[in-house]
């Protein structure tokens, strides 16, 4: 496994190595006893130079700077300082993971001790067991190491991990926000547009000699339908102020209209006859408790189901049915003589993501005979 650091180049690990050869030949050259052979500054020169890729191919160092110690200590007794060189490349080959080379390695290398000490000096032999010790301490250390990188890195990773999560849940929720503010605002002005275009038709209509009434009912008439408009307007405004309201996040002090509900369904219905729209309704069950997003839910359903009448039925009847039970609320609403509707419109797309928002399912579409039917089951859970 190989884990990420920071960059360190071959100028630092040059340096090093040439830290390393200084030691290595200053000790050789200052200790007592015979000055070393020019094999062995050929060794120690190897050794060390080869740590300059210690970081790049740990192993093949590590089993370099072991042969060359080993030759060094072969040719005489000052080759003991190249031994340095072999140190650093062990804790290295630990410290990248390698840890299982590491002590195989490590393990010949004391074996080759114990074997040159087995029959040396009691004084000797002492110090191959002090350097066994050591080539221990050395791997335990670079084992420390790997194993406090690895943490780090995997520290870093669940870090990056986490805030690609949080970026992917902002953009899910960014789009769930701007979805709602596009079927709130679609529901809002489709609605009362809707009435304002049927009433501003037909007066358009009596205007242009489609109609024989005489002036008076002519008057009558427009003064109804600009009346109607007048409210109408109103009415989106009202709302569209209330939305705008919440998506600001306005403070106690800013008066917001409450979110339209079953309770306005009247108003509704009568908004709807503005149209020349005739509406049944028949609602059951209204002592469940409904939550406030059921509620909004609801209505804004039943709203756009009775806008699509006005907009593309031949007929001016509908019939809204509403049922609330220990688990659902449900909605239905019929028209006769339905021009058009494939269900696959903005404002049904609009209805149906409202209802499976809250765990619940939607249906609209032709059910024979011309008629045209919207079925909505809302769950009533607060988690659904």
């Amino acid at each position: 496994m190989r884990l990420h650091r920071p960059s360190a180049g071959l100028l630092l690990d040059a340096a090093i190595a040439a830290v390393t050869l200084a030691l290595v030949l200053g000790s050789a050259f200052t200790q007592d006893g015979p000055a070393p052979l020019p094999g062995q500054v050929a060794a120690a020169v190897a050794a060390c130079a080869a740590l300059v890729l210690r970081r790049r191919h740990p192993v093949t160092v590590l089993v370099l700077t072991l042969l060359l110690t080993s030759v060094s200590g072969a040719l005489g007794e000052s080759g003991g300082p190249v031994f340095v060189a072999y140190i650093v490349a062990l804790y290295t080959t630990a410290a990248e993971g390698r840890l299982p080379a590491a002590i195989v390695l490590a393990v010949i290398g004391i074996m080759g001790m114990i074997l040159r000490g087995s029959g040396s000096t009691p004084g000797q032999q002492e110090n191959s067991v002090l350097v066994a010790g050591w080539l221990v301490a050395v791997l335990a250390a670079g084992g420390v190491a790997w194993n406090r990188r690895a943490y780090l890195a995997e520290v870093e990773r669940r870090a990056a991990e986490a805030e690609r999560s949080r970026e992917a849940d902002g953009r899910r929720r960014a789009t769930e926000e701007r979805m709602r503010i596009a079927r709130e605002l679609h529901d809002v002005l489709a609605h009362n547009i809707s009435v304002i275009n049927v009433r501003a038709g037909a007066a358009l209509f009596h205007l242009t000699g489609g109609s024989r009434r005489d002036d008076r009912g002519l008057r009558a008439e427009l003064v109804d339908t600009l009346t109607v408009i007048r409210e109408a307007g109103r009415d989106a405004g009202r709302e569209l102020r209330a939305t705008l309201g919440v998506l600001r996040q306005a403070d106690e002090t800013d008066p917001v209209a409450p979110a339209p509900g079953l309770a306005r369904l009247p108003d509704l219905v009568d908004t709807a006859g503005r149209t020349g729209l005739h509406v049944r309704t028949t609602v059951e069950g209204t002592g469940q408790r409904v939550p406030a997003e059921v509620d909004l839910a609801a209505f804004r359903i039943v709203q756009e189901a009775l806008t699509n009448v006005a907009r593309h039925a031949r007929t001016g009847e509908a019939t809204v049915r509403i049922r609330v039970d220990s688990e659902d609320l449900h909605i239905r609403v019929d028209n006769t003589g339905a021009a058009r509707g494939s269900g696959t419109g903005y404002g049904i797309r609009g209805m149906r993501e409202r209802a499976a928002a809250l765990g619940g399912d939607l249906r609209a579409g032709p059910c024979g005979d011309g008629a045209f039917q919207v079925l909505a089951r809302l769950p009533l859970r607060e988690n659904a």
